[in-house]
């Protein structure tokens, strides 16, 4: 008898996902697509470091791209945190969505996936007016479920095929080494991970990044224009004003 039922759930199994539609999955970027560009990332903010970029990355004439968090290192709701992303924005960066907590994606499940980029999509449309069509999946995991959840929300999954190594505790010499070898190997294109929250990325190490990818003469664009002018977001509207929904 026991026999009989394993058989029979078996068979409903197969049956049932023969007929249940398969989910499209988003399309996956690790690498940009335009000659002599590089896009340089950063992952994990808002925290207290972003606008020292600011000055840094003109200076190079070099727009970036901040994947951010709703609530890792600091709550995106803050006063300081809401005019660092605007500032960020009007400055010609772009921003990119990044899990409201810096979630592990492949662990989650289907609902409390869509609950975490619910959450950051909401805040970034609150602050910034912005809704992301680009989103990077927190420590660079994903499986099939959070592929299908990106794309129903209309994103697209960025990725890179270039780690500095800051937040895995690479010593800034070894960051701007690997800047070193990238510049002297000259691939056509450079999507960089940085992360924006550590102090000695953006004091240190990117100056010397910028320096080096300068003189081996690539020009410093956004991960959007990369990718051959994929648009960043889904829509664009004014900002809001904060409420009592503006919390983390």
């Amino acid at each position: 008898m026991r026999s009989v039922c394993f058989t029979l759930a078996a068979f409903i199994a197969v049956a049932t996902a023969s007929v249940l539609p398969k989910r499209d999955l988003a399309t996956v970027y690790s690498k940009c697509t335009v000659k002599d560009t590089v896009a340089i990332t950063f992952d994990d903010g808002m925290f207290i470091y972003e606008e020292e970029l600011l000055p840094l990355l003109a200076n190079y004439s070099a727009k970036a791209t901040f994947f951010l968090n709703g609530n890792n290192y600091a709550c995106i709701y803050d006063d300081k945190s809401v005019q660092s992303v605007r500032n960020l924005l009007d400055s010609g960066h772009e921003i990119g969505a990044h899990t409201w907590s810096h979630a592990h994606m492949a662990q989650l499940s289907w609902d409390k996936l869509h609950h975490e980029m619910f959450l950051i999509e909401d805040a970034l449309v609150k602050v910034a007016g912005v809704m992301p069509a680009l989103m990077r999946p927190p420590y660079g995991e994903y499986n099939d479920r959070a592929l299908a959840a990106i794309k129903a929300r209309n994103q697209s999954a960025i990725i890179w095929d270039f780690d500095s190594q800051d937040s895995i505790g690479a010593t800034v010499a070894k960051s701007k080494s690997l800047y070193d070898e990238a510049a002297a190997k000259r691939p056509d294109s450079i999507l960089t991970l940085n992360h924006s929250v550590l102090k000695n990325t953006v004091r240190e190490v990117l100056p010397h990044a910028l320096e080096v990818l300068s003189k081996a003469g690539y020009k410093f664009v956004t991960v959007s224009e990369c990718l051959g002018g994929l648009q960043p977001y889904q829509f664009v509207q004014y900002r809001g004003m904060k409420d009592d929904t503006w919390k983390c």
